[in-house]
């Protein structure tokens, strides 16, 4: 047991030193580019809080690679002092040696998805509201629960709250439809109902559509105007609508089971999400396989040579395996591959591919 808390103790000071390094790294290059993009009316602190609700996502994005990079650091300076040689003159052998590793890799994945993700969901649609505001001195958004779909657009002369009882799957399309227009400032001026809204070339066009005057003074059902066809300006487009529903990164993994029957109820495909939510919570799986592929080349003896050439084996299958993940994430995005095959088989191959060149360099 002491060995093994040896080990593991080892294996987390490296993981957090290089995962120290690479958000340093990170901060430092988003905030070169959020400054590149943004103009000079935005303040230098305005820019460093958009910087640094980037950064917890990059982060999560590259765990898998800070992962690998902590295995293969750890074992190289196992094999050159020479512990690893003593461990297994002790009677432990090299799978023995990586219980402490693994353990601990499996409870940062544990951390990652049940308080990581929540994070990391939360600050970037706190980042891409803030620079929505920035860009264009508001916020687009869109809400979906069991009462239906809501969404927000907004311009110079205020904003409109949009609800829809149900939409197609671009969400370019609403049914069961009612707009309240606000002033800047100032509360709402107008109601809309309609039995659909249609999105095209920047302006909702409404068929059936009901106006409501919301002006003090004014009787809203006196004044009220039904029109077979009317247009609304939008800033909404068909790309960001996608965006603002279609990314599962912005859900919390807590969230996510009752969000994908709200999407489903809303009449929008949750096949990403579905993809997304297995694949959170596989990430553990990887997590430990990417820690096994940098123990496999680097657990020998540094005398024997060749160690530059095993880091650099480890690493390429390392990001080989990386990419087969995220193949296969597409392809059930896709409807191609099951959710479950999609999310499940890279890691658990990339566990057992590990494990047998374990084996082979223990036992030949």
């Amino acid at each position: 047991m002491t060995l093994h808390l040896y080990f593991a103790r080892r294996f987390l000071w490296t993981f957090l030193g290089i995962f120290a390094v690479f958000f340093l790294f990170q901060v430092l290059l988003d905030l070169v580019e959020q400054i590149r993009r943004l103009d000079d009316s935005v303040s230098f602190a305005e820019v460093m809080r958009l910087t640094l609700l980037n950064t917890p996502e990059g982060m999560y994005q590259i765990l898998p690679l800070v992962m690998i990079l902590s295995s293969i650091t750890l074992f190289v300076s196992l094999a050159r002092s020479s512990e690893l040689v003593v461990a297994r003159a002790a009677g432990r052998s090299g799978l023995t040696a990586l219980v402490g590793p693994l353990v601990v890799a499996a409870m940062i994945g544990g951390l990652a998805v049940a308080m990581g993700n929540p994070i990391v969901a939360a600050t970037s649609k706190a980042y891409a509201d803030l620079r929505e505001t920035y860009r264009n001195g508001g916020t687009s958004a869109l809400s979906i629960g069991a009462e239906g779909l809501w969404l927000r657009q907004s311009d110079p002369r205020g904003q409109t709250v949009i609800r829809a009882a149900r939409a197609n799957p671009n969400g370019t399309v609403l049914y069961d439809v009612m707009f309240v227009a606000y002033a800047e400032g100032g509360g709402p001026t107008r109601r809309i109902d309609a039995d659909q809204a249609t999105l095209e070339n920047g302006e909702w066009v409404l068929q059936d559509a009901k106006v409501w005057p919301l002006v003090a003074g004014v009787n809203p059902e006196t004044n009220s105007v039904r029109h077979d066809v009317l247009t609304v300006p939008s800033t909404l487009t068909e790309d960001n609508i996608k965006d603002r529903f279609g990314r599962p990164s912005a859900i919390s993994v807590w969230e996510l089971s009752d969000f994908i029957t709200d999407l489903e109820d809303a009449g929008f495909s949750a096949r990403r999400h579905a993809v997304w939510l297995q694949m959170e919570m596989a990430r553990p799986v990887f997590l430990v396989a990417m820690v096994l592929i940098g123990a496999a080349f680097t657990m020998r003896h540094s005398r024997m040579g060749g160690t530059g050439i095993a880091v650099l084996s480890a690493v390429l299958l390392g990001f080989s395996l990386y990419y087969v993940r995220n193949f296969a994430q597409i392809l059930g995005e896709n409807g191609q591959l099951n959710a479950l095959a999609a999310a499940w088989v890279p890691p658990l191959a990339s566990v057992l591919l590990a494990l047998g060149l374990i084996l082979h360099r223990e036992d030949g």
